[in-house]
C-alpha cells in the first residue's frame, strides 16, 4: 500500500498561508527590530520575502507537474545528483525531527506561565501524544487540525494589524505616533549594513516551513490546481503577516527597549504593544497564541519527517519497516520512528547541561537553508532537463516567475546567509572557534552525507537529456 491523496485545496491553502507563521514571528521580530532598526527589519524581512517567494514558485512549478511525497530528495536526485537527493532527504528528516523536540521544549516552556510546579515531562508526553495523535489516522486528520490551527493564527495577526495600525494613526483612544520611534538614535537603519546582514539568518527562519507544501503535494487530492493556488497566496501572505506586522510593531515600540531583547513570552512584541498602551490581559492571551504557533509547528514538522522517512525506505536507504502504512495510508513505522527521535532530542535538553541538545538544534538550524538551496538548484537544472527534452512551458500546471534569474538569486541569497550566520565570531580578537562549531555544525554533516554517498556508489551529475519525469510514488 502507498499513501492516499486527502489533502484538499482549502487544507493545502491554509498550510501555504500559515506554515511559517509561528515563534519566529510571535517571539523573534522583537529582537530582529531591536538590532537592525525599524528600517533594517523592513528591509531585511522585504529581501528575505522575495527570496522565498521565488523560492515557492520554483517548488511549486516543479511539485504541480511531479506531486511527491518525496519532493526535495526526488527532484535534487532526478535532476542534479542522486547523491545530492540522498543528503537532501536525511537532511530536512533530521531537521524536522529534531525540530519536534524544539517545539515540545518550548511548549513545556509556555506552559509554566499557567502551571509553574507541574513536570516538564508531564508537558512532553502530552504534546508528543498530541502529535503523534493528529498524525496516525490519516492524512486529512494532520490536514485539518493544521488548517485550523493557522486559521487561528491569521486570525490574530490580522487583528493585531487592524488594531495596531489605527494606534498609529491616532485612533482607538491612542495618542499618533505615526513614525516618529523610527527617528531616535542613528534612525530608521541602526547598526548600518552588518545589523542587517546580522539578522538575516533569524529572519529566514521566520520563513521556515513554507516548503511543506512540496512534501504535502504528494497526499493532495489534485495537485495540479492545489498547488498552485496555494502557492499564489505566499506572495499576499509575506506582504501582509510579515511587512504589515513588523512596520506595525516598529512604529509603537521604540526600538531602542531593551523589552525586545527577551526572547519570552511576555515580551512578545504583540503582548508589549498592548501592554504599553493599558490594554491588559494581553499577557495571557498571547501565551496562548504562541501555544498554538508551536503546537502547528511540531504538527508539521511531525507530518513532514514521517513523510520523508517513508520516501527513504521506499529508496532503500533506511530498512523497509519504515515504507509500510496502515490501510488509511499513514506510514505509522516511520511516524513511531520519528517521535522517538523527537523524545530522545528532548530528553538531551532535560539532563545534564542541555550541550548535546544545542548542538542537534544548531544542526537542524541550517538544515531549511539547505533545503531551499536544493530547491533552487533543482529547479534551475528542471526547466532546462524539461525544454530540453521537448516540453513546452505552456504544458506545465504553473510556470515559476523570473526564470533563470529568480532561483539563481535565491541560491545566491542562501549561500550568502548560511556563510555568514556567525560572522561575528571571525571580527573578536581571537577567533571563537567553540562559537563557529555550534553555529556551522549542520553544514560539515550534510557534506558528510552527500560525499559520503556520491564517492560509495560513485554518483555522477545527471545529464539533462537523462532526467527523468516520471511521477513515483
Amino acid at each position: 500500500m502507498s499513501l492516499q491523496r486527502s489533502l484538499n485545496s482549502r487544507q493545502i491553502s491554509m498550510i501555504a498561508i500559515g506554515g511559517s507563521i509561528g515563534t519566529g514571528l510571535f517571539l523573534a521580530s522583537g529582537n530582529t527590530i531591536h538590532l537592525a532598526g525599524p528600517g533594517g527589519a523592513l528591509l531585511a524581512y522585504t529581501i528575505m520575502g522575495v527570496m522565498v517567494y521565488f523560492l515557492m514558485t520554483s517548488l511549486g512549478e516543479m511539485s504541480a507537474f511531479m506531486p511527491t511525497s518525496g519532493s526535495f530528495y526526488t527532484y535534487a536526485a532526478r535532476f542534479v545528483d542522486p547523491a545530492l537527493g540522498f543528503a537532501m532527504g536525511f537532511n530536512y528528516w533530521y531537521n524536522w525531527a529534531i525540530t519536534v523536540a524544539a517545539e515540545i521544549v518550548a511548549a513545556t516552556v509556555v506552559m509554566k506561565f499557567w502551571f509553574p510546579d507541574a513536570s516538564p515531562f508531564l508537558w512532553s508526553g502530552v504534546f508528543l501524544s498530541l502529535f503523534v495523535g493528529l498524525n496516525i489516522f490519516s492524512a486529512r486528520g494532520f490536514g485539518e487540525a493544521e488548517y485550523w490551527l493557522s486559521l487561528t493564527k491569521i486570525i490574530v495577526v490580522v487583528a493585531f494589524i487592524i488594531l495596531g495600525g489605527a494606534m498609529i494613526f491616532g485612533l482607538a483612544g491612542h495618542h499618533r505616533v505615526g513614525f516618529s520611534y523610527w527617528q531616535l538614535n542613528g534612525g530608521p537603519f541602526q547598526g548600518g549594513f552588518w545589523a542587517l546582514f546580522g539578522v538575516f539568518m533569524v529572519v529566514g527562519f521566520s520563513f521556515q516551513g513554507t516548503e511543506l507544501i512540496g512534501v504535502a503535494a504528494g497526499e493532495t487530492v489534485d495537485p495540479g490546481k492545489a498547488i498552485p493556488a496555494a502557492v499564489k497566496k505566499v506572495f499576499w501572505r509575506i506582504i501582509i503577516f510579515y511587512i504589515l506586522t513588523i512596520l506595525v510593531i516598529s512604529c509603537l515600540i521604540p526600538y531602542t527597549s531593551n523589552q525586545l531583547m527577551s526572547g519570552e513570552v511576555k515580551a512578545s512584541p504583540f503582548t508589549l504593544v498592548f501592554e504599553n498602551n493599558g490594554i491588559p490581559f494581553v499577557a495571557s492571551l498571547m501565551n496562548g497564541v504562541i501555544l498554538v504557533a508551536i503546537l502547528s509547528a511540531g504538527n508539521s514538522g511531525m507530518y513532514a519527517s514521517t513523510r520523508m522517512l517513508w520516501y527513504l525506505s521506499h529508496q532503500k536507504h533506511v530498512p523497509k519497516i519504515f515504507s509500510r502504512v496502515t490501510e488509511r495510508g499513514i506510514p505509522v513505522y516511520a511516524l513511531l520512528a520519528t517521535a522517538a527521535v523527537g523524545l530522545l532530542a528532548f530528553l538531551t535538553a532535560s539532563f545534564g547541561n542541555g550541550v548535546v541538545y544545542l548542538w542537534l538544534l544548531n544542526a537542524s538550524s541550517l538544515s531549511g537553508f539547505i533545503a531551499w538551496l536544493g530547491i533552487a538548484i533543482s529547479h534551475y537544472r528542471f526547466r532546462k532537463a524539461y525544454v530540453l527534452q521537448g516540453g513546452r512551458i505552456k504544458d506545465l500546471p504553473y510556470v515559476a516567475k523570473g526564470y533563470p534569474y529568480a532561483p539563481l538569486l535565491a541560491f545566491a541569497l542562501c549561500i550568502i546567509i548560511i556563510a555568514g550566520q556567525n560572522y561575528n565570531a571571525f571580527l573578536k580578537e581571537h577567533v571563537d572557534w567553540q562559537g563557529l562549531v555550534v553555529s556551522y555544525i549542520g553544514v560539515p554533516l550534510f557534506l558528510v552525507l552527500w560525499l559520503g554517498y556520491k564517492f560509495s556508489r560513485k554518483t555522477k551529475l545527471v545529464n539533462l537529456e537523462e532526467c527523468d519525469f516520471k511521477v513515483w510514488p
